[in-house]
């Protein structure tokens, strides 16, 4: 087993536990708005876990905060100028994988850009649950780049083929899922509504 531990685990350890301490949360306050166990917490905050899409839709649902969101705020480097335009290299973008279920998720744009995109990988047969708090004051669009990408909206199925796209519309608890032998990449584009 390597020591070696991901940076983007060390940083998204640190996003959880400032935003918890921004609220003056405690861990058993945060585990009981999010429904993810104390323990889970803990080892996250403490870099010991890298956590599963599915604990990252709950804790990013408890602060009112897109998923994108909180990753995006993760991968920000402490150097990284307010606002910055530029290029951004892909072999420089951090690339964040799910332990559970092998989804990989690369931001696009940086966190200060008014717009969040993010390109994501999902592996055949993987399926992604979220809470319908996950999609609380944003606007979503998922456009399907590559594959086939069967997508539960509450108690929707919507069946989307490369080049299809689908605005979300109200929250609802939403399903990702590749029900397909090959993986299926698609973008997330979302802009924040009402700020919570």
């Amino acid at each position: 087993m390597s020591n070696i531990v991901d940076p983007l685990v060390v940083r998204i350890a640190a996003r959880v536990r400032t935003e918890r301490e921004r609220r003056r949360w405690t861990l058993a306050q945060l585990a009981d708005v999010s429904g993810v166990s104390q323990a889970m917490i803990s080892r996250v905050e403490r870099g010991e876990s890298s956590p599963t899409a599915v604990v990252l839709g709950k804790l990013s649902a408890a602060f009112q905060l897109s998923i994108a969101s909180l990753l995006a705020l993760a991968e920000e480097a402490p150097d990284d100028a307010r606002g910055a335009a530029g290029v951004r290299r892909g072999t420089d973008a951090a690339e964040w994988r799910d332990p559970g279920t092998g989804f990989r998720r690369r931001q696009i744009t940086g966190p200060h850009f008014p717009a969040e995109v993010a390109e994501i990988r999902l592996p055949a047969g993987a399926r992604v649950p979220y809470p319908a708090a996950a999609f609380a004051f944003v606007r979503q669009v998922v456009w399907v780049l590559d594959g086939h990408l069967t997508f539960h909206d509450g108690d929707t199925v919507h069946e989307l083929d490369a080049g299809d796209t689908l605005e979300l519309g109200e929250p609802a608890e939403r399903v990702f899922a590749n029900t397909t032998g090959a993986e299926c990449r698609y973008a997330v584009i979302l802009t924040r509504g009402a700020q919570p």
